[in-house]
């Protein structure tokens, strides 16, 4: 081999081994992927309406509503795992009147879900949930008898059943055909009267007590959540949260409803309106009336909360 033919192979030796050493060093490392996944939106509605020398009346007032909703997902082929946790209060304060609570929710959602291949959209899956509030409620303008409090009541399901959750996390059904209900009346005076459906106190013919009301009641049921949420026209977003319930033992066929319907308008990333109504029917719960100046507790009605609210949203 002459000596030019080896000054250039060794060239070449070197020239690869250099280009092979700066790629090493420039190319970077691959970033491990993280299995969880979280979004938390935060926000706050307010209105107000003032009178001054208004000739055709009326009452200043101002509202406000805080809400949050974090939600954190576990992913790991074909094992998912959900937290949800989604809190709400408001306050109303009117001319001439005290604040009044105007929304009040506490709510913890925790599903876990096994499919059998990466292409389904159907889980085996086992679901817990926790409603309660945060402060006392009233029927005003009465606000000497609370006929709600923390954890009186609070509600647990726990069951397990079959979920379709769609890729984009915009469509969800959950059938469970074994759920445990148990509803919680961590209040005596409340437990006594048989608030919530619990079993109430028992009293001899002078109104001596004989039992203290049960602050507990356990069911086994059939439960149907479902949510959705669509764009149905430009920037307006709609949104739906169903919940069914029927007792197997008590009144089977008898279902327990909470639909909370929301239509959220987007004027801009932090800026957005929303309407909304919530339908709420349980036939535990026992609604109250003033006759006469006394509150009275009559039978099992529809309970209706429509919202209207313009505020700031920000996700994070």
């Amino acid at each position: 081999m002459t000596k030019l033919a080896c000054n250039t192979l060794l060239t070449l030796v070197l020239l690869f081994t250099i280009n092979s050493f700066s790629q090493d060093i420039v190319s970077p490392k691959p970033k491990n992927v993280s299995n969880w996944n979280g979004k938390n939106t935060v926000g706050f509605d307010f209105s107000e309406i003032a009178f001054m020398n208004w000739s055709s009346g009326g009452e200043s007032s101002i509202s406000g509503l805080f809400k949050g909703s974090f939600v954190l997902t576990y992913s790991n082929k074909n094992v998912k795992w959900v937290e949800e946790l989604i809190v709400r209060y408001g306050v109303n304060k009117q001319d001439g009147l005290d604040l009044r609570k105007t929304d009040d929710a506490f709510r913890y959602n925790s599903t876990i879900g096994y499919r059998k291949d990466s292409t389904s959209n159907w889980y085996h899956s086992a679901k817990f949930t926790f409603n309660t509030q945060f402060t006392n409620g009233y029927k005003y303008p009465n606000r000497e008898i609370a006929i709600s409090r923390l954890f009186a009541p609070a509600y647990t399901f726990l069951g397990a059943g079959a979920e379709y959750s769609s890729k984009k996390k915009d469509e969800n059904l959950y059938i469970s055909p074994v759920t445990m209900k148990n509803t919680l009346v961590l209040d005596q005076y409340l437990a006594n009267q048989g608030a919530f459906g619990v079993n109430k106190a028992v009293y001899d013919v002078d109104g001596n007590l004989i039992y203290e009301g049960k602050k507990s009641k356990t069911e086994l049921g059939f439960l149907v959540t479902s949510y959705l949420k669509k764009e149905i026209f430009k920037n307006i977003i709609f949104e739906n949260r169903l919940s069914l319930y029927s007792d197997y033992i008590n009144n089977f066929g008898n279902i327990d409803i909470d639909c909370n319907t929301q239509l959220n308008l987007v004027v801009n990333q932090y800026v957005k309106a929303n309407i909304g109504a919530h339908f709420v029917y349980d036939d535990d719960i026992k609604s109250k009336e003033e006759i006469n100046g006394v509150q009275t507790t009559v039978g099992p009605k529809l309970q209706l909360k429509q919202v209207l609210g313009v505020g700031l949203e920000y996700v994070f």
